[in-house]
């Protein structure tokens, strides 16, 4: 059966956490279909923390449900090895430990929640309530049993659950943050800084570097070989079918273009537009008092930055004058760029900014067809491609090899060195689901159809794994003089820089030396185009009117702080951002009290972990 596939894996970072109805979610929903059952043959503990045992199944479901979110987020299986390289076993292991030191607790100190408490929780479970929204007993037993659990140990381990909710919240309620932890961390956040930058490129070099001779380019090749090295790659054999390939081929009606053009007109004849910005205020005092100030000078990016925004936020795109409903008179009676307003919009009073006018156009149908023929074609391939997919799939189970499959369905037949971690695929390894497809493929795996996001169809057999090896100088010579070049080019702009510098600190302009970007408000998670990240990081550690240089990939420049912005301490948003903050700043308390208090019971309580108890649970999913 043909597999489709279009993410790449990528892992996102997950912290360590207790969860108040974590048992529950594993119990009633995680686990559905992916077959827990029972370990048997005595096997019944992996360990415990003081008095209570950590259940076998217990961390095998917490492993699996691991596997299953991995599974989930990758698009692909996730075998138990590729969850351990990852941390997921010790990251499961130590949540379990944590939640049984704190049952421990619970036990000790005779904590524990009436069957009145269990009985509502488990009615107000959607899990088990049937068609009419009430609670099925009939239900409850299907679920429980799909999941290999009895009624008991179900609810003995809920009730556990709400005890250890009980606990955790005794624990980790109630703390306040601070005031002034959390004033010094929005007066960080909210700092803002001006700077003039003077970015150096080869231009400003007093001479041109030099052609460098070969002797100079194989010593830089030798002592760079580790950038002019092949990786290691696993060698494809695939035959592939893409609707591009075969479109030109597909017939064209031109009653169904005409109709095509007709149903999106709307498309090919646009009336004027304008490139647009909307500024919005909450009341029409405050629109009106930024007007004035607008009008005094002051810039439209002050304006956009004292609201907490950046231009993108603010970006409407090409707007119709109809788009723009109140405001669109206004708005197209500006002749050139400019700021008209305040109008009413749908979100309350606002300043738009125009900054282009577009004109109005209109695509002849004969100057559509062409694309509208195109787009036919291409559909009409994927089609033909569909209906080829299940004759692919059983040419390739009934043993037909690469070629003669290629052959029989008009197939492109090629190889190719794959290799995972390439990050500007080209060809056929640009496809996702092609690359899913290939980092999976393993030597002695049978080919089968793989359709790819376009409607394409591909298949793929491995071949053999090629290794690591340096590409030959004469090969790689134009690759060589480009890094060679490059790395002068940087020292160089890099000893300009230092030289600039010192100039500068003299009392020189810094726009004596070239054209200079004045940057007036910029905050931490600012972006300034074409520069490295290292830019900011320095702007945010330098004192008003100090000189740096900045060297980034591709990149060298001089910095200079003109001035430093406090944090505005007054105001709707200054209040919504304190209290925000304070949030997180108690969220993090509580966690770590939560934390220090796990790490404190199980110190006390001492733990026990059988690792060959843990090595056969693990070997169940192997």
């Amino acid at each position: 059966m043909a597999k489709n596939s279009d993410d790449t894996p990528r892992k996102k970072g997950k912290g360590n956490q207790i969860v108040v109805w974590a048992l529950m979610a594993m119990l009633v929903v995680g686990l559905g279909g992916f077959g827990v059952t029972s370990f048997g043959g005595g096997l019944t503990s992996i360990g415990r923390v003081g008095e209570r045992e950590i259940a076998t199944n217990t961390y095998a479901r917490a492993l699996q449900q691991e596997l299953a979110a991995l599974t989930a987020q990758f698009g692909q299986n996730v075998s138990l090895a590729q969850a351990q390289s990852l941390g997921v076993d010790r990251q499961v292991l130590q949540s379990i430990v944590a939640q049984t030191a704190l049952d421990n607790e619970a036990d000790r100190v005779r904590l524990s929640v009436g069957d009145a408490v269990i009985a509502q929780r488990i009615t107000e479970t959607p899990a088990f309530q049937g068609t009419s929204g009430q609670f099925d007993r009939e239900s409850y037993r299907f679920v429980l049993d799909r999941n290999n659990l009895t009624e008991n140990a179900f609810e003995a381990g809920l009730r556990a659950d709400v005890a250890r909710q009980l606990l955790t919240g005794a624990i980790a309620g109630g703390f306040v943050a601070p005031a002034p932890l959390t004033d010094t961390l929005y007066n960080w956040v909210s700092e803002r800084r001006g700077f003039s930058l003077l970015q150096l490129t080869g231009d400003e070099l007093a001479a041109p570097l030099g052609t460098p001779d070969d002797a100079a380019l194989q010593a830089f090749y030798d002592a760079n070989i580790a950038s002019f090295t092949a990786p290691e790659a696993k060698r494809i054999r695939y035959a592939a079918l893409l609707p591009d390939e075969i479109a030109a081929d597909q017939p064209v009606d031109e009653d169904t273009l005409r109709r095509m053009y007709d149903a999106r007109i709307a498309e090919f004849v646009q009336p004027e537009r304008r490139l647009v910005e909307r500024l919005i205020y909450p009341s029409a005092e405050a629109a009106a008092d930024a007007r004035a100030r607008l009008d005094a000078g002051e810039a439209f990016e002050t304006l956009v930055a004292e609201r907490g925004l950046d231009l993108e936020d603010i970006d409407l795109g090409d707007v119709s004058r109809e788009t723009l409903g109140a405001a669109g008179d206004g708005v197209f009676a500006l002749e050139g760029p400019g700021v008209a307003g305040p109008f009413d919009s749908e979100l309350g009073p606002a300043l738009f900014r125009m900054n282009a006018i577009l004109s109005a156009q209109e695509i002849t149908f004969e100057d559509a067809r062409t694309d509208l023929a195109i787009e036919m074609q291409t559909d009409s391939a994927r089609r033909a491609i569909a209906d080829r997919v299940e004759a692919i799939d059983d040419l390739l189970a009934g043993g037909s090899t690469l070629e003669e499959v290629a052959q029989d369905q008009g197939m492109t037949l090629d190889t190719l060195d794959y290799v995972a971690a390439d990050t500007a695929p080209e060809g056929i390894a640009g496809y996702p689901a092609f690359r899913t497809a290939a980092d999976a493929l393993a030597e002695g795996d049978f080919p089968e159809a793989v359709l790819l996001a376009d409607g394409g169809v591909v298949a793929m057999e491995f071949v053999e794994r090629v290794p690591a090896a340096p590409i030959p100088f004469d090969a790689a010579r134009e690759d060589v003089v480009a890094a060679y070049t490059a790395d002068a080019t940087a020292k160089a702009l890099a000893d300009r820089a230092i030289e600039v510098k010192a100039e500068v600190e003299a009392g020189q302009s810094l726009g004596a030396f070239g054209i200079v970007q004045r940057t007036a408000n910029i905050s931490r998670d600012g972006f300034v185009e074409d520069a490295p990240p290292e830019l900011l990081t320095a702007v945010f550690a330098m004192e008003p009117g100090e000189v740096r240089v900045i060297e980034g990939r591709g990149f060298v420049g001089v910095v200079r702080l003109d001035e430093v912005l406090p944090a505005a301490q007054e105001g709707d948003e200054v209040a919504a951002l304190k209290a925000a903050i304070a949030a997180q700043v108690e969220q993090a308390l509580s966690q770590d009290a939560l934390q220090l208090f796990s790490n404190a019971l199980t110190d006390e309580a001492g733990i026990f972990l059988d690792q060959n108890a843990i090595n056969a649970v693990n070997a169940q999913f192997n």
